[in-house]
């Protein structure tokens, strides 16, 4: 059949509502035959314009209608969705199935993995995975835009850097071997089904076109398939193409500038396409199509909810190429004017969120408003969605979330990292805590022990393995005071049960090359954990379905993966796998990705996002094609999407009205405005704003007037204050008796993060116990303390990192220890009590206190010795009246509250094995050096005796209130910060 001459092509341009203004003109031309409208066949580019364009219809329609048949351009089974329109189906329509996603993936990861070997070049199955994802991008575009992968080595006229390089050969090694397997397979990429398919649906139209109307409305992909129907289309009887805000009024000169531009004939060299404007896709799809701009017309029909006819020139004159913008400084107001469009500028994410959640409620208070945000950035759409629900609004969010980010992703994943840590502390606390874990009834008791489990692992790590985390729990059950036994009991008995639900998967984990096995053994666990709410819903459906395939599919993929591999391989194959939520949300508020958004209209626009980086986004590297390469092969440059992005936003600028809105930092540094919003900006001198909603949402977190707290000062009576104290704690109700109130009182104590670094004190506990046993065990044996460190060290549970730094800082100042001990001994000076309790009473008080060590000296008195991993309490911490403990000790000794120990204290040092000097180890006293101290041995004890003595007076046997900080110089830990509000009070001068 022969083509029409003149190409039957129009645009609907942006300040009309596409899908309305389609409805409008399909209705007037073929609404008046109660069956026109069914006879026609409309292809729209998405399922999510199909159902814009259903809408649009039902709109305007005054009774039933039959609605035309409605057939997304990419669908891959498109000529089984047009059905009778291609029956026959003609010669040449048989066309090979495509292979699976997921098979393809695994497949290609194999090949990758296999190709990098040989080329000494290995890489693991994550990583595997991850390039073959990208390797099927590239893939597809080859196929999409019908280029000769054979070119490639023809295509390079130069050198290429050595990275570019290697992996052009290794492509070229796959694009050899991926047919053949395909072949063998009898399948084909779904690209090229599709390719195969839509050049079948253009040349069965050619040869016969359907009886009814034909119509291509939206549709902007620049595919050589696509053109094709898109050019039968336009020139068969009955058939047209609607394209989406093309510029038909743009000048000639900017049109020709955007390219594609042919190889200068004299130097070979080809213009620079401006890919990156919005008119750019449009122009080539034309030029595909066999379709000069001027045979395009501008689609009579109004939808009705139409914006001025002057926003579509403001909107071409703010996406001038940049070569042109000049012409800015000489427009009439009107021509960049952007009336009815309003801008704001936020601080921060959260604040943006707030103001577009605020403007979409006020839409509501007006009958029939709609309104829509728009935005790629996904954090920001949950956030909003989040303040909707303030108000009990849920709101549709259409472009979905990843399946990496929904419940049963996540479990999927929690499980996966908890078996590759060898069920560490934080990834098995975290699997537990999971909110499908135990869902329902028995969740307040489940997590009621989880609770308990999380305060039993805090500290540092224990060894790798359920047998551990069991053993660890009988260690505390063991070591647990005689009242918490029976709590720590009870926790072994569910954990123990608990293990046997995660005992197969980590036997799974143990075996290597099963793919298959470990997504069985994590498909099992998942089930056992948490029931059939893992696999319920949308989500849960479609997280079956992929474990299912995943499971299928395993044993192609890469040959070597293990349990190290699961987690990322799990992350990169759910990436793309987005979930939905069912329709139900408010009639009138949306929420909108950009796919999502292209060829939709609301009342009100809200275009949000608007940084450099999200709106547009950033291009996505290529790894398998150089761009000059990706040139030469005819492949859309990287900076098209931006181009696509603005062809986006400068249609949903076309809105009746629109809000445009961007945060002035991200979550982590300052935010580079949009380049859109740049050119709004500049264009029109200032976009108007809207200070009305940003007053609004800081008003709605404002506050009544905040009085702040005055220091705490608790007095509690008399009968309930404290008659016994340790000697370590003495400095701390001197310094911060609040702090001690919380402490020794209210018995408040700090927990131990879950997995931590050993600390400090940690250490210092190990130390101790290390020369405790030295001495209990050993008699001090200068020769046995090094191997004693060394045990300690090789059984720690301490990460290995963790114990290789320590050990030179141990095992330096212990071997200074054994020097030490060793000539204090020659001199007559030894060693009699370690670890060694006392306790006195002192005006009703009872102290008491654990010395680390004691000597006795040759002239039969003491010496008071208290080990420090750190640094040793200055000399003018005591003559302020800290750091009381060796003098409090000696009063001990003193007053023979040390069994065994007689005899009186002469002689006080701490042994610290902190640095000193280029080594490790040293001893040093609690006093000034000068002859004229105020503070010496001899006084010592007595001094620290008037000290505590007062202290006791006041705080414990005495009505003074604990204040909070009443030192803060001797007051260096913060635990109890947050409970005293310190940063309210603390500076104020109240003293």
């Amino acid at each position: 059949m022969a083509e029409a001459v003149h190409p039957s092509v129009y645009t609907i341009p942006p300040h009309r509502a596409f899908a309305d203004a389609l409805a409008a003109g399909l209705l007037k031309s073929h609404g008046k035959d109660p069956l026109g409208l069914a006879r026609g066949i409309i292809l729209v580019p998405t399922n999510r314009t199909t159902r814009a364009i259903q809408d649009a219809f039902v709109r305007r329609a005054e009774t039933g209608l039959l609605l035309p048949r409605l057939v997304p351009i990419g669908d891959p089974e498109i000529a089984e969705t047009l059905g009778s329109a291609l029956d026959p189906m003609g010669e040449g329509a048989d066309v090979p199935p495509a292979i699976p996603p997921l098979e393809r993936t695994m497949r290609l990861a194999t090949l990758v993995q296999q190709v990098r070997r040989r080329m000494d070049d290995p890489v693991d199955a994550g990583e595997a995975v991850r390039l073959a994802r990208d390797l099927g991008t590239t893939l597809d575009q080859l196929l999409i835009e019908k280029a000769d992968p054979n070119s490639l080595a023809d295509s390079v006229e130069a050198d290429l850097s050595h990275h570019w390089q290697v992996s052009l050969d290794q492509l070229a090694v796959i694009l050899e071997q991926w047919p053949a397997e395909l072949e063998r397979l009898g399948r084909i990429d779904m690209a090229e089904r599709r390719n195969r398919l839509l050049d079948h649906v253009a040349q069965r139209w050619k040869d016969a076109p359907p009886p009814g109307f034909v119509v291509a409305a939206g549709i902007a992909s620049t595919s050589p398939a696509v053109a094709g129907v898109l050019r039968t289309v336009s020139r068969m009887a009955g058939g047209m193409v609607v394209l989406p805000a093309l510029d038909i009024t743009m000048p000639e000169a900017e049109w020709e500038a955007l390219g594609p531009h042919e190889p200068d004939p004299e130097t070979g060299f080809r213009t620079r396409s401006i890919e990156t404007h919005p008119q750019f896709a449009l122009k080539l799809l034309l030029d595909r199509m066999g379709v000069a701009r001027a045979e395009v017309a501008r689609w009579r029909w109004g939808g009705g909810r139409d914006s001025p006819a002057v926003r579509t020139r403001a909107i071409g004159n703010a996406m001038a190429p940049a070569n042109y913008t000049g012409k800015w400084n000489d427009l009439p107001p009107r021509e960049r004017r952007l009336s009815g469009m309003r801008g704001l500028e936020l601080a921060t994410p959260a604040e943006e969120a707030q103001v577009i959640a605020i403007a979409m409620r006020e839409a509501l208070e007006e009958p029939g408003r709609t309104a829509a945000l728009v935005t790629p950035d996904r954090a920001l759409a949950r956030r909003v969605s989040a303040h909707l629900k303030r108000w009990g609004i849920e709101a549709d969010d259409s472009a979905g979330r990843p399946l990496s980010e929904e419940p049963p992703g996540t479990l999927l994943f929690a499980l996966a990292e908890a078996a590759a840590e060898r069920f560490a502390p934080v990834p098995l606390l975290a699997l537990l805590k999971h909110p499908l874990v135990r869902a329902g009834d028995g969740r307040g008791s489940w997590l009621a022990e989880v609770r308990r489990f999380d305060i039993a692992m805090r500290g540092p790590r224990p060894r790798p393995g359920l047998d551990a985390v069991t053993a660890h729990l009988g260690k505390l059950l063991a070591d647990a005071r005689d009242q918490a036994k029976p709590a720590f009991a009870a926790t072994l008995r569910w954990w123990k049960d608990t293990a046997e639900l995660l005992a197969p998967l980590e036997r799974a984990a143990g075996r290597t090359k099963d793919l298959p096995g470990l997504v069985a053994a994590l498909r099992k666990a998942a089930t056992r954990l948490a029931g059939d709410a893992v696999w319920s819903g949308p989500d849960g459906r479609e997280a079956a379905r992929f474990v299912a395939e995943c499971e299928a599919q395993a044993a192609l993929g890469p040959a070597d993966a293990g349990i190290a591999d699961l987690a990322p391989l799990l992350t990169h194959l759910m990436a793309d796998i987005a979930i939905r939520p069912p329709q139900g949300g408010h009639p009138r508020l949306f929420i909108w990705g950009v796919l999502e958004a292209r060829l939709q209209q609301a009342d009100l626009m809200i275009l949000g996002g608007l940084n450099e980086g999200v709106w547009p986004n950033l291009p996505t590297p290529d790894p398998w094609l150089a761009p000059r390469l990706r040139a030469e092969l005819g492949l859309p440059g990287l900076e098209r999407r931006i181009g696509l992005a603005a062809h986006d936003f400068a249609s949903a600028l076309g809105g009746r009205q629109v809000l445009v809105t961007r945060a002035r930092r991200d979550a982590s540094a300052p935010a580079i405005a949009s380049r859109f919003w740049l050119r709004l900006e500049a264009m029109t001198g200032g976009l108007t704003r809207a200070p009305r909603f940003k007053a609004w949402a800081q008003s709605i977190d404002r506050g009544r007037e905040i009085a702040p707290t005055e220091r705490p000062a608790p007095r509690p009576p008399l009968a309930d204050r404290p008659r016994k104290i340790s000697v370590t704690k003495v400095d701390r109700l001197k310094a911060d008796p609040f702090a001690f109130y919380a402490q020794t009182m209210l018995k408040l104590s700090q927990l131990d993060p879950v997995d931590a670094e050993p600390s400090p004190a940690w250490r210092g506990s190990a130390v101790h116990q290390i020369l405790e046993d030295w001495f209990r065990e050993d008699r001090c044996d200068p020769d046995k303390l090094v191997a004693r460190a060394e045990t300690l060290l090789d059984a720690s549970d301490a990460h290995p990192l963790m114990r290789a730094l320590w050990r030179p800082r141990l095992i330096e100042p212990i071997r200074w220890m054994t020097e030490r001990v060793r000539a204090d001994i020659a001199a007559g000076r030894v060693p009699i009590a370690s670890e060694v309790d006392g306790k006195t009473e002192i005006s009703g008080v009872t102290l008491t206190g654990k010395a680390d060590r004691i000597d006795r000296l040759d002239d039969g008195s003491l010496a008071i010795i208290d080990y420090k991993t750190g640094q040793p309490p200055s000399p003018a911490a005591v003559e302020a009246g800290f750091a009381m403990q060796l003098g409090l000790l000696g009063l001990l000794a003193d007053r023979g509250a040390f069994d065994g120990v007689e005899g009186g204290a002469a002689v006080f040092e701490y042994w610290s094995l902190g640095k000193d000097g280029d080594g490790f180890g040293y001893v040093k006293q609690p006093f000034r050096k000068r002859g004229d101290a105020e503070i010496t041995a001899d006084n010592f004890v007595a001094h620290a005796a008037s000290v505590f003595a007062t202290a006791a007076e006041q705080w414990l046997i005495g009505d003074e209130p604990f204040t909070a900080k009443l030192h803060p110089e001797y007051a260096p830990y913060g635990e109890y910060d947050q409970l005293m509000r310190l940063q309210e009070w603390y500076g104020r001068g109240d003293g």
